[in-house]
């Protein structure tokens, strides 16, 4: 039976931790965002699964990632064409970190970075038999991914980058006072980020966030499970609260949802 399923060239598939303590990490993910885990085949590739067993996030050794990074979080942009998007980032000023390869029975997959230094990766995943029952991305699901803030030092030509890339459009600019604005970000139509000017980290990078149902709970199981509590809870427009988060291993994550 041919396969039902289109890409969605734009929106994130997939979120992957690269962490110095897999199994601790595991258990930490699974108190704080309510995730079921798996090993994928057997393997020390541990799959973090929403509550009807949908994947929606991977963790993985540092030592299996290419350089010597921190602990981190990074997501995958779904693209049709992994090899030519990786050539269309690197026309538009960003770099290919690691070049196009592929997954068996998962897709074609590179490491990428924007012109401003911050990494993500691209995928262009191999078309399942039947169509996916949900998304990495999204909102309305607890334990999937919600929002994506990129810090940059130049955020009109991250603006500008995105769309012309991946096709992304923009959406109302939030006002920030003397930190200036808060861009925010469509992908296939939906509200999906905000861009603004880097701040007090270290450089250009990514952050991304998943929704749960209580920040509040969320926040007290992840004191409780070692993590610190970075900001928040903040209120968000429409009524949603958020908070950043660094796991007991240093890697930085935002969730989202009720108070």
């Amino acid at each position: 039976m041919a396969s039902t399923y289109t890409a969605r060239p734009g929106p994130p598939c997939w979120y992957e931790l690269g962490t110095d303590d897999l199994e601790a990490a595991s258990e930490f993910y699974a108190a704080v965002l309510g995730w079921q885990t798996a090993n994928e085949g057997g393997s020390d590739y541990v799959v973090g699964l929403d509550a009807d067993g949908n994947g929606v996030a991977g963790m993985m050794r540092l030592a299996d990632q290419e350089g010597e990074p921190p602990p981190n979080w990074v997501f995958y942009l779904e693209v049709a064409d992994a090899d030519a998007s990786a050539r269309a980032v690197a026309e538009a000023g960003g770099a290919v970190l690691m070049e196009p390869s592929d997954i068996p029975d998962t897709g074609r997959f590179a490491v990428v970075a924007d012109p401003q230094g911050a990494v993500f990766s691209i995928m262009a995943p191999r078309p399942p038999e039947e169509p996916p029952n949900s998304r990495a991305f999204e909102p309305e699901r607890i334990g999937h991914g919600s929002w994506h803030e990129l810090t940059t030092t130049d955020p009109e030509a991250a603006v500008a980058f995105y769309a012309s890339v991946f096709g992304w459009n923009t959406g109302e600019k939030l006002e920030m006072g003397e930190s200036g604005g808060y861009q925010i970000v469509e992908i296939d139509g939906q509200a999906a980020g905000g861009i603004m000017q880097l701040g007090g980290r270290e450089g250009p990078a990514w952050l991304s966030y998943f929704t749960v149902p209580s920040v509040d709970d969320a926040l007290g199981r992840a004191r409780s499970a070692g993590g610190r509590i970075v900001t928040g809870p903040n209120e968000a427009p429409g009524g949603i609260f958020t908070a950043v988060i660094t796991d007991p291993q240093g890697a930085a994550f935002g969730i989202s949802g009720g108070r």
